[in-house]
Formats: C-alpha cells, structure tokens, sequence
C-alpha cells in the first residue's frame, strides 16, 4: 500500500455552508500526521491549470470555520468528460489532464468535496486510478448513503427564520404567504423548514399535488378564523399530472435549471380562494451565510475522518454520517441515485397528525 505524503483538496458543484469547515479539518488532520496539503482551486479546474493550486498549512487555515462560501473556489457546469479543455499549453483531454498534472505535482490522493455530480467524477477518476476519498455536500440532502449532509442544517434554519418572519406580514394582512425553497428533485428542505416553521401546507416533490385540495385546506382555516395560511413549495414540486416548473431547459451536460414552482402555485391559489396572495422565493439565500453549528461539527467530523481513510489506504469510498458514527461507503454505491423523502417516514406522518397538507 503506497504512504501518503501529499494530498490535494478541491469543493466542487454548488457552494454550502461549511466548506470551509472541511478545509480546515483536512489541512489539520493532514499536518498533525506529516502530510502536505495542495489546496486545488475551482473543483478540478486545479487540476488543469497550474496556477490555480496553492500549498494550504494550518496557519493558512486559521479563522475560516465559520465563514460560508468556500476558500478554494467552486465551479458547477456540468461533465467535464463531454469536452477537451484548453490551456496555454495546448488543448487536452480534460481527464486526460488531471491524471497527468495529479502525478506532475506530486500528489498521493485526493479529498473531493461536493454533490452528486462532483461525487459522480470523482468516481470516475477513482476507476482511472487516483487515490481519493469524497465528502458530500449538498443543501438539498439528497445524496444517497449518508444521513444527512453538512450544509442542510444551515439552509433548514435560514429558511425558518423566513418563514418566522413571514407569519408576522401575512397575519397582518390576512393574506396567503408562498415560499419556494431549493432542493431539487427532493423535498427535505421544504419538509424540514415547513415543520420548523409551522407551515400551514407543505408541496414536495415526492407528493404531486392537487391545488383544490390545498386551496381547501386554505378555506378551511379560514373558516375557524386563522385567516392566513404559510404554503411552502420545493422548486421539484408539481401538480398530479404535471411537469416541474423549469427557466432552463437542459443543454449537454447541464441540468435543468428549477424555478417558477413558487409563483405558480401563488396565482392559482388566489384564483382559486380569492384571498390576496404573495410568493417568495428564498433561492441563493438559503446556500450564503454561516455555518451552523451542527453543520460546522459534521464538516468537521468529515474532513477529519477522510484524512485518516486516505492514511489508512482506504480509497474511493465516501464518508457518510451514520449516527453516531462517520463511515466509509463506497462511491459505486452512491453515485447516479438521489436520496428522496419516504412517503412513510416520521417527519410526514408527524406533519399530518397536526393537520399540514401535502396537497393530496
């Protein structure tokens, strides 16, 4: 089993709180146990292009555990695979690249921190031959093999505060409060943060929905005089016989781009009760800010256990929180699958014993 002495850290796809927090993890863990860290900017971009790498040691480390964004940069733009890269050098395969500057730097291994599609690569350079260890990272809490996911958390409870704050304006105005949250094609956020924050009707994805149905669970409350409703909607949310509401089509290898879920249901909801109606949409807010603290642990939790993985010899594997322990589990068992909320599971159950609509 070869020694690692020298390993390289990236965070590719969208950005979330707690990026930085692993960073921190991997360039301590590493330096107490004599490893060098080569911090690789803009996902595997740092791989690609010389200048964008740079030695990262505690010290350049310092203070960073509680800043949202990440340090390293991030791009999201789809496969790499689907098309050559071109540098000062000349033009590339860009896998072809990576391997070939991976050796020319000197690196034993890689941590890779990102989503499904970064997790996605990272595989498939594992196959090639690389040495690396992935960490999942996503708001949304749709990658398959770990409980949960750092930057959950801290997304959950922003969009709490909001809703918090949007109780006060739509009880004033006796109207209807729309909030449209991210998440994709899973409902998580707007199952978490609809519970947190006492919303009156909950759409996710894995429950199409009927909009009569929701508008009368409205007429209802506002016949034993509650007088406004908070309607919380996942941007994969869509009607019983529909399609998701989409601003960008896919083009290549870039994914549909989700938006609109929100507005639409707002609309139909105040033709349909005839009470005024606002909708919000929370977007990027919900990825910016500061970590929170469970995030900032589980961050941490996983930087720490990817560095001793990789001193372990235990490659193309990813760490997963399974309470009370951070585990390996390997990247073939994760990659092109989507964690989605169970119909069945406590959370839902609870939701509907308090008499929340998930418009069915």
């Amino acid at each position: 089993m070869p020694s690692v002495k020298k390993i390289g850290v990236l965070t590719g796809g969208g950005d979330a709180p707690g990026l930085n927090a692993v960073i921190r993890a991997v360039v301590k863990a590493a330096s107490n146990n004599g490893v060098g860290v080569l911090g690789l900017e803009d996902s595997f971009d740092g791989l690609i292009y010389p200048e964008k790498s740079r030695p990262l040691t505690p010290r350049d480390v310092t203070g960073i555990l509680r800043l949202g964004g990440t340090v390293l940069g991030t791009v999201n733009r789809g496969n790499p695979f689907h098309s050559p890269i071109t540098t000062p050098d000349g033009t590339f395969d860009y896998a072809a690249r990576v391997m070939d500057m991976f050796a020319r730097v000197g690196l034993d291994a890689l941590v890779c921190i990102g989503g499904d599609g970064t997790l996605a690569i990272s595989y498939e350079f594992s196959k090639m031959g690389i040495p690396l260890v992935g960490v999942p990272k996503t708001i949304d809490n749709d990658i398959v093999g770990t409980n949960s996911s750092f930057g959950f958390d801290s997304a959950v409870s922003f969009a709490t505060e909001a809703l918090d704050r949007l109780h006060t304006t739509a009880e004033a105005h006796r109207r209807i409060m729309v909030v449209e949250v991210m998440g994709r094609y899973a409902g998580w956020i707007a199952l978490h943060a609809g519970v947190a924050g006492g919303a009156d009707v909950i759409l996710i994805p894995e429950i199409p929905y009927d909009l009569e149905r929701v508008a009368r669970c409205i007429r209802d409350r506002d016949a034993w005089g509650a007088r406004f409703s908070i309607v919380v909607v996942a941007e994969g949310a869509r009607p019983k016989g529909g399609e998701v509401s989409v601003i960008e089509k896919a083009q290549g290898s870039h994914p549909e781009r989700l938006g609109g879920a929100g507005m639409q249901v707002a609309k139909a909801l105040e033709a349909l009760t005839g009470k005024e109606t606002r909708y919000v949409v929370l977007g990027h807010l919900q990825r910016g800010g500061a970590p929170t603290a469970f995030d900032r642990t589980l961050a941490t939790r996983f930087g720490g256990k990817a560095v001793e993985l990789l001193l372990e010899g235990r490659f193309g594997v990813m760490v997963a929180n399974h309470p009370p322990d951070i585990v390996p589990v390997p990247l073939e068992d994760v990659v092109g699958r989507t964690r989605t909320v169970p119909l069945d599971c406590d959370l839902v159950h609870t939701a509907r014993a308090l008499g929340v609509s998930f418009g069915d």
